[in-house]
């Protein structure tokens, strides 16, 4: 799958669960991704602007985000995985 597809799968699931807050432990299970893979597109979604980590560690989408397409990955993180 490709990375683009593996973001936009991800804001999905924020979409279809309004309310959804999840740590990155947690979605690391429940998407089947490696720590740093996982912590590499939570982070691409955060600086897209689609989610923000709370206090506590969870990520939740911002009020009003919509998916896109310009959520990148940086610092070379290695996604093959996903």
């Amino acid at each position: 799958m490709r990375i683009d597809e593996v973001l936009q799968r991800i804001q999905g699931e924020y979409v279809e669960m309004p309310g959804l807050r999840l740590t990155a432990a947690q979605a690391q299970r429940l998407w089947g991704f490696e720590r740093d893979v996982c912590n590499a597109l939570l982070g691409a979604l955060v600086d897209a602007k689609f989610l923000a980590q709370t206090r506590d560690g969870a990520f939740i989408r911002l009020d009003g985000a919509r998916p896109t397409r310009s959520a990148v990955v940086k610092h070379g993180q290695n996604l093959a995985a996903a």
